[in-house]
């Protein structure tokens, strides 16, 4: 009994000694994330914001982290394939007339052809991002784009919602269920057909919202959030023209030089023409919202959209999209026994609440929390995908960040390339990997990040091999 009792005391002290360091880091964190950023002023018509300066709450935090640094290790979560569509303007491009099903089998089924040695069997789940289908149906149809690509029956499927970090988030699950111990390899998708499936609010609004204002504020129209940032932290016009423009010239010179070729899984498709209604097969291998020759001057005459004398223009905003992208994860050990090539390990993952009226700054506050788990720092990282939702938000970020605008989606974002919701965050891995190995050993560490609708911000960071 008495070597029982004072083993009982041993523990008891060692986890009141773990609990109060885990409450001293968590602390730590929340100080350094009120660093990031001051709340704006009120932003609402006769509203005044209840967030203050001396405060910011973490509104939800996801992460994997390995416990193993840089060295390796059988446990380690790592990727082995990354892989998208084109991204084709949405109504107008080249796959808007394909439906989800059939960009969900296309890039499943080329991810199964690039990881041969993968047993179809042995993966444990396939988790899709999406965000505007219909919630049943698009799982429905994620289970129909598993069969057609010739998936074994036994091979569950759903799907993930966070917003425009759906596909990350996706990736993030997978990566948490193989270290969890649920199965030693999975698939991370994400796809948005906004062509078929435009931006829209269903039913009224809850008038118990008016009541709260960050409540309030999450029925902010995104472009809306987007002049609160601009406005806040003085982003000219003119700044997010010069961001617009060279999305476009950083993308056009990246597909010039076969820069997407070994990411981009081309499209067997139908495209219909809108006056005659005939059908056409096609294939669409390239991305087509890139425009070669934009200048600052020729964006200056776009009016802006969201609000009268405002800066948000059509050209410094993300285009709306369709698309696709997958990325398949495994335990290290299960690669090296099936003899799969490792593109990156990965390393953390954390999605951050923010103030919904200027939800753009949610990289701002994620990508160094991510850092924090990955046991790096913001300056470390070689290469970053940050997301262009608009260029206003994207300009306070990299600046508020102190980034170098040469390691900042250096072919090209989302002005350029467009913004499928749910498949943006596995097109911006994909995207992010393929760089990194056409660059020298140098470049080690990455990062994929945006903001989201509502006020929250996600970020992961990888380790190439």
């Amino acid at each position: 009994l008495f070597y029982w009792c004072r083993w009982c005391s041993i523990t008891l002290y060692f986890i009141i000694i773990m609990s109060n360091n885990n409450t001293n880091n968590a602390m730590k964190r929340v100080e350094r994330l009120k660093t990031h950023f001051v709340v704006s002023a009120p932003l609402l018509k006769n509203e005044s914001s209840t967030t203050n300066n001396s405060f910011v709450e973490r509104q939800e935090t996801s992460f994997f982290s390995s416990p193993f640094g840089s060295s390796k290790h059988p446990d380690d979560v790592v990727i082995v394939c990354a892989l998208r569509t084109p991204i084709t303007r949405a109504r107008k491009g080249g796959l808007k007339d394909t439906t989800a099903d059939d960009l969900v089998a296309t890039v499943l089924a080329a991810a199964l052809r690039e990881t041969e040695n993968i047993n179809a069997n042995d993966i444990g789940d396939v988790v899709v991002g999406s965000v505007l289908g219909d919630s049943s149906q698009r799982a429905n149809e994620c289970r129909i784009g598993m069969f057609l690509a010739g998936f074994p029956v036994k091979v569950p499927v759903r799907t993930v919602n966070r917003q425009c970090s759906s596909g990350l988030q996706a990736c993030a699950d997978v990566a948490s269920a193989i270290k969890a111990g649920y199965y030693e390899v999975g698939i991370a998708a994400g796809v948005e057909t906004m062509s078929k499936n435009p931006m829209k609010w269903d039913g009224g609004f809850n008038p118990k919202a008016a009541s709260v204002t960050n409540a309030q504020n999450c029925l902010i129209p995104m472009g809306v959030t987007s002049e609160n940032v601009a406005a806040k932290w003085h982003i000219s016009r003119e700044t997010q023209d010069a961001f617009a423009a060279e999305s476009h010239r950083r993308a056009a010179e990246a597909r010039r030089n076969g820069k997407f070729k070994s990411q981009i899984v081309p499209v067997v498709t139908k495209i219909i023409d809108k006056e005659t209604k005939e059908e056409k097969e096609i294939v669409v291998s390239e991305d087509d919202g890139i425009r070669e020759g934009v200048t600052v001057e020729n964006l200056a005459k776009l009016k802006p959209v969201f609000k009268k004398g405002g800066s948000t223009t059509a050209g410094n905003a993300s285009q709306v999209s369709d698309g696709a992208g997958v990325v398949i994860l495994c335990k290290r050990s299960y690669a090296t026994k099936n003899g799969l090539k490792i593109m990156a390990k990965w390393k953390s993952f954390s999605a951050v609440g923010c103030p919904p009226e200027i939800m753009g700054i949610g990289p701002a506050v994620a990508i160094p929390d991510a850092c924090e788990r990955a046991g790096v720092k913001v300056s470390d990282i070689n290469l970053f995908e940050l997301n262009e939702a608009f260029a206003s938000q994207a300009s306070y970020c990299v600046n508020h960040l102190k980034l170098s605008k040469d390691i900042v989606n250096v072919n090209g974002g989302a002005i350029a390339l467009g913004h499928p919701l749910g498949a943006t965050g596995a097109r911006c891995m994909a995207t992010l990997l393929h760089e990194m190995h056409s660059r020298d050993a140098s470049c080690k560490l990455g990062v994929v990040s945006m903001c989201i609708g509502s006020g929250m911000g996600a970020a992961a960071v990888v380790e190439r091999e």
